[in-house]
């Protein structure tokens, strides 16, 4: 299936490289939930004015069936989020987190079942 994808570019010009990157990682959160009906991906570079402490952030709003998840990644100051490339992996390990977990609560194989006593 073809995920449809759309991304934004905040204070940065567009970049191929990056967004060949996403375009990746896009497809393998497929490999973890396959019912993603779209997905849409923010970076942001930091402000122009900033001299230290450049750090992206990455947010990713993916909708499945009967929920979305979104997922913002410029939580506490890790300075390797000076790399954008860190930044989009960092986002999108978050993302696979959040999809096995709705994955796991919406799938009743994967339920535990109490048994009546």
């Amino acid at each position: 299936m073809e995920l449809p994808l759309q991304i934004t570019f905040r204070h940065m010009d567009p970049s191929e490289a990056v967004e060949a990157n996403i375009h990746e990682k896009t497809q393998k959160l497929e490999r973890f939930f396959d019912r993603i009906t779209s997905c849409r991906v923010v970076i942001e570079a930091p402000h122009r004015h900033h001299h230290k402490g450049k750090l992206y952030s990455v947010r990713i709003d993916m909708s499945v069936p009967g929920k979305e998840l979104v997922v913002t990644h410029n939580g506490p100051k890790n300075h390797a989020h000076e790399d954008v490339y860190v930044a989009i992996r960092d986002a999108f390990s978050a993302a696979v987190r959040q999809l096995e977990d709705h994955a796991q609560k919406n799938d009743p194989k994967k339920r535990k079942s109490h048994e009546a006593s």
